[in-house]
């Protein structure tokens, strides 16, 4: 499989991605985007490939983004795309290409979605997260109702309209937890959290969020809240 990354080798998240499609048998095309950035037009089609929009690949932190107000909504996504072209380190990272798809692989392990998925030994990342596969399930699946009831978490409305639900297990195929969103308007609340219990304390927690915001992102939300009972 022919896979390109846009890779900045001082940024955990990058090499981690670069770690794990190198975990999954694959040598990749490493492309520093600082010193070799992509033209204009291609990082345009990339952009439009991953079904983002132009400012949210837009890298903030450790940029010049303050410097040159890009926080102005009245600039032009061709404003924008000129301005990661003169400054290449606003471009986000890392931007991983694949026959099946492009994506700003953050958290890393979206990366996946852009690879053939087969069994793999367990992997885990540099710092210390344990690398997770979510699969979509139904409100009606037995195992989240269990893992809920179990720790006394709601059930009785896992089967109405709006509520998406994920089951995350580790590269090898182990149960590591489930959770759920809802979208209402541009806010996401993220629900149904549960890490089963030999889990815990594993960092298992923080990657579930992560992917499940990541996904509630991709489907237009821009502001994530959790749910709990207290």
């Amino acid at each position: 499989m022919d896979v390109v990354i846009y890779h900045n080798p001082g940024c955990g998240t990058s090499r981690n991605a670069l770690a794990l499609i190198r975990h999954a048998g694959i040598e990749p095309h490493v492309i520093d985007y600082q010193t070799c950035p992509p033209s204009r037009e291609l990082l345009a089609e990339m952009i439009e490939r991953m079904g983002m929009a132009v400012r949210d690949v837009l890298k903030v932190k450790g940029t010049p983004y303050e410097e040159l107000e890009l926080g102005n909504p009245a600039l032009s996504d061709g404003q924008l795309l000129d301005a990661m072209m003169a400054h290449p380190i606003l471009i986000n990272r890392p931007i991983v290409v694949s026959p099946l798809g492009a994506k700003l692989c953050r958290p890393s392990d979206m990366v996946l979605d852009l690879l053939p998925e087969k069994p793999l030994a367990d992997f885990v990342k540099d710092d210390g997260e344990i690398c997770l596969r979510d699969q979509e399930i139904a409100g009606t699946d037995a195992g989240l109702a269990t893992a809920l009831r179990d720790e006394g978490l709601p059930t009785g409305d896992l089967s109405d309209p709006g509520r998406r639900f994920h089951a995350y297990r580790t590269l090898s195929g182990e149960i590591v937890g489930y959770a759920g969103y809802e979208l209402h308007g541009e806010a996401a609340f993220l629900r149904s959290l549960v890490v089963l219990p030999a889990w815990r304390g594993k960092g298992a927690g923080k990657a579930i969020v992560a992917r499940l915001a990541r996904r509630a992102f991709d489907e237009g939300a821009q502001t994530a809240w959790l749910m709990t009972t207290s």
